[in-house]
């Protein structure tokens, strides 16, 4: 998976070597005695370069920022932004949907805005030097005889994600993009379902467990595979591309509402009074918030690296764990709540908590680009297991402690039930709303960065598109303010697509002829299993949305 054909781009040659080998494929094209084998080769390792090559180029390096612990550097939008943004928009529109010089696109989006004055003195050093600089090489690489898309490129090879992960990196990736908001909702989607509930809890990561090594199987199904995209190309072809995409934007959209309908909800419990007036306009505390939230976060969505909050926002992890932990602390050494012991199943708002357990899992955009990083590919199945696991058993403490500790007074995030007089919830609420400060930008980036590829490079266009669509998630949040609900939906609709029916659908299209009997039928069970939890979340949750606006 990691010999592919646009790996071999990211190598520089000095400017006599570039002359040397411009002159030997000038050679090689001038004989016409080449072989059959050599026309099958070159096809053959051609073939794999074309899935970096079409939209959305851009995925791979934005979902490892927004999943991955990287070293932070900043900008704004400037001119080397706009010079990539150039090549990504003239590519689209001189050849559809293929493009090419991946890597130097994404060389341009991590530059600094202005070069350094020991930037400027090191560059002719880097022209006369060529090798000094490189990383090392990969274990495997097509022979550039065969390879019709290498283009030498002198960029930059810094990188948003080590191709070289540990397992212990793997692990936190993982977590990292799979501990959410989500865990807020835990004890809300127990209250809704009863304490069967969590059994569909326990099913889901097994599932998605199980989805997660199918990913795995496409990627290594052939050369070139190391994005979810990529996996829905090589199985339905550029339909299947374009459609996964969209579907995963879709859902990073989905959350960047979340997030405001978030802070809107803490900020108001704090700030109960808080009110503006505007002429005959009155924001009251909810509103308000929800509006300083967007103009807060709008500045890092302009940033043309997102590497810092990238750094940043690994503290996601440890914030999951420090708003579960005051949660304990409140229950066990504070004593608050224990009066009730809940109700086994309720079938009424069962369908809810099917969306909200669902949404604890949607990690699985993330996912085929940990497995392309990590140093050990035999070590994905246990880091999956793990991620998995301590996922699970932070949302089962949580759903469980939150609903024995508010019973059927249990709201849409647990924070809001937690007596605001202890410091054990005056920790966990404002560490519930620090924390998307530094994942809106990561979780709107990739979706901004697409949108940026298919129009025409401007400094202008890209600061339209950006502050579109954060405005619009405000927008859409202040119109549909329910967290539980809305996050119920995203679970439903997107997230069973995401983590359950698209892993199968992909595996056995890919595996088609290959498939035993029992990996046909267990795929299918999850197809249905993801289409009944679809169809019944999805109205469930439309239906009380459209009740409560009412």
């Amino acid at each position: 998976m990691r010999n592919s054909a646009s790996d071999a781009s990211f190598y520089i040659e000095s400017d006599d070597e570039d002359e040397a080998k411009a002159s030997e494929r000038g050679g090689n094209e001038s004989d016409s005695d080449n072989s059959v084998a050599d026309e099958n080769e070159s096809r053959q390792f051609s073939r794999p370069g074309s899935y970096s090559n079409m939209w959305p180029q851009s995925y791979r390096q934005s979902i490892d920022n927004y999943s991955s612990i990287v070293s932070p550097g900043i900008g704004f939008l400037g001119s080397p932004y706009q010079s990539a943004i150039s090549r990504l928009s003239s590519s689209f529109r001189s050849s559809s949907l293929t493009r090419r010089h991946t890597p130097e696109i994404l060389s341009s989006l991590i530059k600094p805005l202005l070069p350094t004055t020991n930037d400027q003195k090191q560059q002719p050093h880097e022209r006369r030097s060529s090798h000094a600089l490189l990383p090392p090489l990969p274990e495997k690489r097509p022979s550039k005889k065969f390879d019709v898309d290498y283009e030498p490129s002198k960029v930059s090879h810094e990188l948003p994600i080590s191709q070289n992960c540990s397992y212990g990196q793997a692990v936190m990736n993982g977590i990292n993009a799979l501990c959410g908001v989500g865990i807020l909702s835990t004890p809300h989607a127990l209250k809704e379902g009863g304490w069967f509930g969590l059994s569909v809890l326990i099913i889901f990561a097994v599932l998605a467990w199980y989805t997660g090594i199918l990913l795995r199987r496409c990627l290594d199904s052939e050369p070139g595979l190391e994005t979810y995209p990529d996996i829905g190309q090589a199985a339905f072809g550029t339909i299947g591309r374009i459609a996964i995409s969209i579907i995963l934007y879709a859902e990073l959209y989905a959350c960047c509402v979340e997030y405001i309908i978030l802070e809107g909800d803490n900020l108001a419990s704090l700030f109960p009074n808080a009110k503006l007036s505007l002429g005959g306009l009155v924001l009251n505390s909810h509103n308000l918030f929800a509006l300083m939230t967007t103009l807060a976060v709008l500045p890092t969505v302009w940033l043309k690296d997102f590497r810092v909050l990238s750094f940043i926002s690994a503290g996601g992890v440890i914030a999951s764990l420090l708003v579960v932990l005051c949660l304990f602390w409140a229950g066990l050494v504070d004593h608050v709540g224990f009066q009730s012991k809940g109700s086994p199943f309720n079938l009424t708002g069962f369908p809810v908590a099917i969306g909200i357990y669902g949404f604890c899992f949607s990690g699985h955009a993330v996912i085929p680009n940990i497995y392309s990083s990590m140093a050990k590919p035999s070590e994905y199945p246990s880091v999956l297991i793990t991620c998995f696991t301590i996922v699970t058993l932070f949302s089962a403490g949580a759903a469980s402690m939150g609903y024995v500790m508010f019973g059927e007074s249990t709201l849409s995030q647990f924070t809001l039930n937690m007596p605001q007089a202890l410091v054990a919830s005056k920790i966990a609420i404002w560490t519930t709303v620090v924390n998307p400060f530094t994942k809106y930008a990561l979780t709107m980036a990739p979706v901004a960065l697409s949108l940026e590829e298919l129009l025409p490079s401007s400094h202008f266009y890209s600061i339209v598109i950006r502050t579109a669509l954060v405005i619009s998630t405000l927008i859409v949040g202040l119109t549909i303010p329910f967290f539980g609900l809305v996050m119920a939906l995203i679970g439903s609709l997107l997230t069973m697509l995401v983590t359950f029916i698209l892993p199968c659908l992909c595996f056995l299209s890919i595996s088609r002829g290959k498939l035993t009997r029992l990996q046909g039928s267990l795929c299918i069970s999850i197809i249905v299993v993801g289409l009944i939890s679809s169809c019944i979340g999805t109205f469930s949750a439309l239906s009380k949305i459209i009740q409560n606006l009412r």
